[in-house]
């Protein structure tokens, strides 16, 4: 799913959730630190293991060492965005650009 750019993390993520289908846990960072989106994947049995942000009254529990291994999806989104195209989306149509996307990841992840 490709939003725009300046749509926020937690506005997109019910619709990617609900395409993603059952899990134990999502693994997110800060931007997705909301209430609503933490109940709703405890109603759906799923455990958030999202940090809270620094200005939030209450402090959030969550499982430290199951977060560590997030730095794999940012490894890869970084990796991603060595391609030139990929980082800065010169392409207008998103089909335009998520066919890049496949042949970046392609090329990236297969050599």
């Amino acid at each position: 799913m490709l939003t725009a750019g300046n749509v926020s993390d937690v506005k997109a993520a019910p619709v990617l959730l609900e395409r993603a289908g059952c899990m134990r846990y999502l693994l997110a960072d800060k931007g997705y630190d909301a209430d609503g989106l933490r109940r709703s994947l405890r109603k759906s049995g799923a455990t958030p293991v999202i940090p809270g942000r620094r200005n939030r009254k209450r402090a959030i529990c969550y499982d430290r060492h199951r977060y560590r291994g997030r730095h794999l999806i940012e490894n890869a989104f970084c990796r991603l965005k060595d391609f030139r195209r990929i980082a800065t989306r010169y392409d207008k149509l998103a089909t335009n650009f998520l066919s890049g996307v496949a042949l970046a990841t392609a090329l990236a992840f297969w050599l």
